[in-house]
C-alpha cells in the first residue's frame, strides 16, 4: 500500500502554471492547486512561478515568486536558474498547449532542460491526434518527467497507446474541487435572484467550442413543461474570441435565444468571478449542463466543481464527462441532441425525487475529489518522485584520472571522401548539416599533432581535409567560404571572420607540424596566398585565430613577413581592447563573456613568445589567470563557462551549457603558458581543464567516450547532451594531443633540472 506524505516530508517545491488574477481555468486550478498544498502541508514551501502572456497587466499576490513572460525565451532560462538557485527539491508544472511560448508551446522545454530537480507534470490536454509539434512537445515533457499526472483514465490509455509512455510513469488524480456542505439550491437562489425558478447552469469562459447553442434550442421544449425554467449562462467571453471578435458570439446566442421565443428564460452574465461566489453561484443551480462539442476533452474543471458540490449533470460524452459521471453519477446525452438535452432536462426537474437522488450520488463522487485529498495524492508523487530522482554520481578524485590517448576512431567515423561532417544524432553522422571549414581545419590540425597514426592513413585524412580547406577559398572574394551542404554546394561566398581566422591558424600549424613536407609545402603556399585576409577581420577571436596561426608560420619560417605583420598589428589592438573594457573587478578584454576565451590570451602569449615581448606575455598571463577564475567552480573542479553567459555585460558566468570548445582551448592556452614561463601551476591548471571531460566537473558525468575516442556535445543542467558533434570530437582528440605533448615537455624540463643538480 502507498504510504501518505509525512507531514514535512517535502520542504520546497516549485509550482509554474497560470494564476490568479489571470482569467482562465489553468489560473484558477494553479491557484486552488497553491492553496491546497499550503493547508494541507503548510511547512512545505511552495514558490509560485505565473505565466505570464500580458506582461505588467496582473497583481499577483504574494504567492507569486516570479511571472514568466508566456513568449520571452529568456525569461524562460532566467527562471530556470532562479529555480536551480532557490533549492527547490522538484518541480511541478501545470501544461496546456496555450500558455507557454515558442512552437506549440516549446519554450517550456528550454526552461525544464535547465532544471535538475525531478520534474511532475500535470496534463491538462493530452492530444490523441497531435501535430507535429504538439507532439514534439509532448514527448519532450515525458522524457524529462519522473511523473506525469492526468485527470482520467482515458488521459493515461492515450499517453501509453499514441506516445509510448510508461505506464509506470504515470499517475490519475482527479481534479480537485471545494470541499462545501451539501445544501438546497433554494438556500442560495435569494442571492441571485433566483427564486421560484428552476435553474439549468453552465460556467465557464464562453467560446463556440461550449456547444451553448444545443442547450438555448433546448429550452422552448423545457419552458413549454416548466415555465420557471431559466437557463443561466455564466462567464466571460474568452480573451482570445474577444481579440478576434469582440462579443459576436455572446451577441449571435442572444439572438439565438430571441428567435425562439425564449430569451426571458434564457441569461447570461458576463463575467469573471472569484472562486467563493462561483461556489455560490453552482449551489444555487438545480441542474449543471456541460453541452460541450469536443468528444476528446479529458479535462473539464467546471464539470469537476459542479459535481463536487453535488449537481445533477447532463452532459455530452466527452472523456471527463464519460468517467466522471459513469455508474448513474449523472446523464449522458448524444452531441448536439437538442432533444435529448430536453427530454432528461425535463425528466429531473419532473421529478424532485430523481433530482435529489442524482445529487446525491454526484456529491458522494465528488467527495473523493476534494483539495486536501488531491494534494496529498500529488504531494505523495512527488515525494516519491524526489526519493527515485538519480543521484549525481559520487566525484572521483581528479589525481586518479588519466589522460586519454587520441584515437582516430570518431574523427573518421564522422568523415568521409569530402571532409568531416558537422553534427551527429547521437554518434550517427547527420548528413542534412554537411559540413563547414572551421572543422575541417580543425581536422587538419589534428591530423598534425596525433603521433600514433600510420603514414598512410594519415596521409588520407590530411589530404581530405586539407582539399576541403583548398576547395573552401573563393579567390574573388579573397576569404574562405565556412558551410558546405552535402552534395558539395556552397552555402555562401564568405564565411564568417572566425572561419576564415580560424582556417589561417590551421595552416600555420600545418606548415610548422605536418610529418611529409607535401603537406608542409602546401599550406606555406595557401598562407602566403591567403594571409592577407587577416587585416579586414574585426573580431577579437578572429584576429587571435590568425595570430596563433602566424605564430606557428614563424616558427616554420623565420622572419616570415606576412606572419610577423599580423602579430605586429594585433596585439596593439587587442591591449586597446583591454585598457577600454577593464574595471577594478573586470580583467578582460570585452564587456562581455562568449565561446572560446582562452583564445585571446593564447594568442598574446603566442605573439609575445614569437616576437620576444614580455609585455605581451605578461598580458598574456594576466588574462589567462583571470578567466581561469571565471572557470572555476567553489569546488575547484573546471568549469566552462557556460552558453547562456553569452552577451551578458560585466557579469558573473553562468555554468550551462558547457561546451568541449571551452575546455579544449583552456588546455592548450595553459600549455602555451607552461612553454613561456617554466611555471609549473599551468600543468596543474590544463590538466584540471583536461579532467573536464574525464568527469571533473559540475555533474561528474565523462563527456568522453574512452572506447571509441568520442565526446559528447555539452554538459546540461539535467546531464549530457548525447549528441557527437565534429566540434566535440575535435575537442577531446586536440586536448589529448595537446595534454600529452605538455606532459612531455614538462618531464623533460624536469629531467634537465635534475641533471643540472
Amino acid at each position: 500500500m502507498k504510504q501518505s506524505v509525512e507531514p514535512g516530508a517535502v520542504k520546497h517545491i516549485a509550482l509554474i502554471g497560470n494564476f490568479l488574477p489571470r482569467k482562465c481555468g489553468i489560473a484558477t486550478f494553479t491557484t486552488d492547486t497553491y492553496e491546497a498544498l499550503r493547508k494541507r502541508f503548510p511547512d512545505t514551501r511552495v514558490d509560485v512561478y505565473a505565466m505570464d502572456d500580458h506582461p505588467g497587466r496582473y497583481d499577483y499576490p504574494e504567492a507569486v515568486t516570479g511571472a514568466i513572460a508566456q513568449h520571452d525565451r529568456a525569461a524562460y532560462i532566467s527562471t530556470a536558474r532562479a529555480i536551480e538557485a532557490s533549492g527547490a527539491q522538484a518541480l511541478w508544472l501545470q501544461h496546456e498547449y496555450g500558455i507557454f511560448g515558442g512552437d506549440a508551446g516549446a519554450h517550456i522545454l528550454e526552461l525544464l532542460d535547465r532544471t535538475t530537480v525531478p520534474l511532475i507534470v500535470t496534463l491538462h490536454t493530452v492530444l490523441e491526434k497531435p501535430g507535429t509539434q504538439e507532439r514534439a512537445v509532448l514527448e519532450g515533457l515525458l522524457r524529462r518527467a519522473a511523473k506525469v499526472i492526468v485527470m482520467a483514465e482515458r488521459g493515461r490509455e492515450i499517453l501509453q497507446r499514441v506516445y509510448g509512455a510508461n505506464p509506470a510513469s504515470i499517475a490519475v488524480i482527479p481534479h480537485g474541487v471545494p470541499d462545501r456542505p451539501f445544501v438546497s439550491p433554494d438556500a442560495f437562489k435569494a442571492r441571485f435572484g433566483w427564486q421560484g425558478k428552476r435553474i439549468i447552469f453552465t460556467f465557464g469562459l464562453l467560446s463556440p467550442g461550449k456547444g451553448i447553442e444545443t442547450v438555448i434550442e433546448a429550452m422552448p421544449a423545457v419552458v413549454a413543461r416548466h415555465p420557471d425554467a431559466a437557463y443561466v449562462v455564466l462567464g466571460a467571453t474568452h480573451p482570445s474570441l474577444v481579440a478576434h471578435e469582440g462579443e459576436a458570439y455572446r451577441d449571435r446566442l442572444k439572438a439565438l435565444a430571441a428567435s425562439l421565443g425564449v430569451d426571458h428564460n434564457v441569461a447570461f452574465i458576463d463575467a469573471f468571478v472569484d472562486h467563493d461566489d462561483l461556489i455560490d453561484y453552482l449551489q444555487a443551480a438545480d441542474i449543471y449542463a456541460t453541452p460541450y462539442l469536443n468528444p476528446a476533452q479529458i479535462t473539464s474543471g467546471t464539470l469537476s466543481y459542479a459535481v463536487g458540490v453535488g449537481k445533477a449533470v447532463i452532459s455530452t460524452p466527452y472523456v471527463h464527462a464519460t468517467e466522471i459521471l459513469a455508474d448513474g453519477h449523472g446523464v449522458l446525452v448524444d452531441f448536439k441532441d437538442v432533444a435529448a438535452f430536453a427530454r432528461e432536462i425535463n425528466d429531473l426537474l419532473g421529478s424532485e425525487r430523481n433530482l435529489g437522488r442524482l445529487s446525491q450520488r454526484a456529491y458522494a463522487r465528488g467527495r473523493t475529489m476534494i483539495w486536501p485529498a488531491v494534494a496529498e495524492k500529488a504531494m505523495n508523487e512527488i515525494a516519491r518522485s524526489i526519493t527515485t530522482h538519480p543521484k549525481r554520481l559520487a566525484a572521483g578524485s581528479a589525481a586518479s584520472l588519466k589522460a586519454l590517448p587520441a584515437d582516430l576512431a570518431a574523427v573518421e567515423r564522422m568523415s568521409d571522401s569530402t571532409g568531416m561532417l558537422q553534427h551527429s544524432i547521437f554518434s550517427i553522422p547527420d548528413r542534412r548539416h554537411g559540413y563547414c571549414i572551421d572543422d575541417n581545419a580543425r581536422a587538419l590540425i589534428l591530423m598534425t599533432q596525433m603521433a600514433d597514426v600510420d603514414a598512410v592513413t594519415r596521409d588520407k585524412w590530411m589530404t581530405i581535409y586539407a582539399s576541403f580547406v583548398q576547395y573552401a577559398w573563393n579567390p574573388d572574394r579573397r576569404r574562405f567560404r565556412n558551410f558546405m551542404n552535402f552534395d558539395r554546394t556552397w552555402c555562401e561566398d564568405v564565411g564568417s571572420e572566425d572561419s576564415n581566422g580560424r582556417t589561417l591558424w590551421a595552416l600555420g600549424v600545418t606548415a610548422r607540424d605536418a610529418a611529409e613536407a607535401k603537406h608542409r609545402d602546401w599550406a606555406t603556399a595557401m598562407f602566403d596566398m591567403t594571409a592577407s585576409l587577416a587585416f579586414d577581420l574585426g573580431s577579437p577571436r578572429a584576429q587571435s585565430f590568425a595570430m596563433l596561426g602566424a605564430a606557428a608560420m614563424l616558427e616554420a619560417s623565420p622572419n616570415h613577413p606576412l606572419a610577423l605583420e599580423i602579430l605586429e598589428r594585433f596585439p596593439a589592438q587587442h591591449l586597446a581592447l583591454l585598457d577600454d573594457a577593464r574595471r577594478p573587478e573586470w580583467g578582460w578584454f570585452e564587456i562581455v563573456l562568449a565561446y572560446d576565451n582562452a583564445r585571446l590570451p593564447e594568442g598574446l602569449i603566442r605573439a609575445g613568445t614569437a616576437l620576444g615581448r614580455q609585455d605581451l606575455i605578461d598580458c598574456g598571463i594576466e588574462t589567462l589567470r583571470w578567466i581561469m577564475a571565471k572557470q572555476t567552480s567553489p569546488e575547484g573542479h573546471f568549469r566552462a563557462v557556460g552558453s547562456e553567459s553569452f552577451g551578458r555585460e560585466y557579469a558573473e558566468p553562468l555554468p550551462y551549457d558547457q561546451q568541449p570548445l571551452e575546455a579544449q582551448g583552456t588546455v592548450e592556452a595553459c600549455a602555451a603558458a607552461f612553454e613561456a614561463t617554466g611555471d609549473r601551476h599551468w600543468l596543474a591548471e590544463a590538466t584540471r581543464a583536461y579532467n573536464w571531460f574525464l568527469g571533473a566537473n559540475d555533474l561528474d558525468l565523462p563527456l568522453a567516450t574512452a572506447r571509441d575516442g568520442g565526446c559528447f556535445d555539452g554538459l546540461m543542467p539535467a546531464g549530457l547532451n548525447r549528441n557527437q558533434g565534429a566540434e566535440s570530437i575535435l575537442a577531446l582528440q586536440l586536448a589529448s594531443c595537446a595534454i600529452s605533448g605538455l606532459s612531455k615537455r614538462a618531464g623533460a624540463v624536469a629531467g634537465k633540472a635534475r641533471a643540472a643538480a
